[in-house]
C-alpha cells in the first residue's frame, strides 16, 4: 500500500471544506506549515470545538452553553413565531438582518429522496413537538412558521411537505420571499429566479 505523505493528506482534508478547491487547499496547507503559532492555535481551536460545542436540545443549532443556545435563552425573542432553516449557519445570516425577533428551528438538511434523506432523517418530528406546546389557556404558543429554506429542488420539496403538514395542523405557514436581489441587474437574472420574482410580486 502506498503511503500518503502528511502534506498531501493535509491538502486533501482541507480540500473537503466547502468552497475550497485543491489549489486553495495547497496554499492553506503551506501557510499552516510556515506559521507554527497559527498551526498550534488551529489545533487547539479544533479540539476545543470538538469538546465543548454540541447541539442545542431545543432548536438543534450549535452551542457551547451547557444546555440551550443563546437564541433559545434570549427572553426578548417572541415565542409565537418560529423560523425553520436547513443548517445552523443559516441562523446567523437571517439574524444579521435585525428584522426577525422570533425563535429558530434547524432541520439539519433538506428532503432528498435521491440521496436517501427522508422525513425521519431531519428534525421534523422535533419541530412538530415544539409547535404542539400550548399556553396556560390551552392555545398553541406558536402562531406562525416561516420556512427559510434554499430555493433549490431539495428546499422546494421540503417546503411543499412541511407547508402541507403544518397547515393541516392549523398553523399559519409562510416562506421567505424569492426573486430579484437588491442591486441585481435584470439582464443577468436567470429564468427560474425571474419566474419566482413575478410569482411573488407585491402590490405597491
Amino acid at each position: 500500500m502506498l503511503k500518503i505523505s502528511a502534506l498531501k493528506k493535509l491538502i486533501h482534508e482541507l480540500s473537503q471544506l466547502p468552497g475550497i478547491g485543491p489549489k486553495t487547499a495547497g496554499r492553506l496547507a503551506y501557510f499552516i506549515l510556515k506559521n507554527k503559532d497559527y498551526s498550534k492555535n488551529l489545533r487547539e481551536a479544533l479540539v476545543q470545538v470538538e469538546n465543548e460545542v454540541h447541539d442545542c436540545p431545543v432548536c438543534f443549532s450549535f452551542t457551547d452553553n451547557e444546555a440551550e443556545c443563546d437564541y433559545c435563552l434570549d427572553p426578548m425573542r417572541s415565542d409565537d413565531i418560529i423560523c425553520v432553516v436547513e443548517d445552523p449557519a443559516n441562523i446567523e445570516r437571517i439574524d444579521s438582518s435585525g428584522v426577525f425577533k422570533g425563535r429558530y428551528h434547524v432541520l439539519r438538511g433538506a428532503l432528498s429522496p435521491l440521496d436517501g434523506i427522508g422525513v425521519e432523517d431531519l428534525k421534523i418530528k422535533e419541530l412538530v413537538h415544539r409547535i404542539e406546546k400550548k399556553d396556560d389557556m390551552g392555545e398553541p404558543l406558536t402562531k406562525e412558521i416561516i420556512l427559510a429554506l434554499d430555493a433549490d429542488l431539495e428546499g422546494d420539496t421540503t417546503v411543499l411537505y412541511l407547508s402541507k403538514s403544518l397547515r393541516e395542523m392549523g398553523f399559519k405557514v409562510s416562506r421567505i420571499a424569492q426573486g430579484v436581489p437588491i442591486g441585481g441587474d435584470i439582464d443577468y437574472i436567470d429564468e427560474r429566479t425571474m419566474g419566482r420574482a413575478m410569482e411573488y410580486r407585491v402590490e405597491l
